[in-house]
């Protein structure tokens, strides 16, 4: 048995999560984007999914350095 195969596994599917995580984000500011104005309730979502996004991207980058 080879002890690297589980946390790589493991890793790659937290990486996964993470981008996925981060393409959600991505995709509902997209459409904030799109409208012609924003209510106070969704210029703080977008504030808050920005940084979610930066956050996940350190996340990771975090992970990649890691070598997984």
């Amino acid at each position: 048995m080879v002890p690297d195969q589980p946390r790589v596994g493991r890793d790659n599917l937290d990486y996964e999560h993470l981008r996925l995580e981060h393409q959600t984000h991505e995709k509902r500011l997209e459409e904030l984007a799109k409208k012609a104005w924003l209510t106070p309730e969704e210029e703080l979502e977008a504030k808050r999914l920005k940084t979610l996004k930066r956050h996940l991207k350190d996340q990771m980058e975090k992970l990649r350095r890691s070598g997984s």
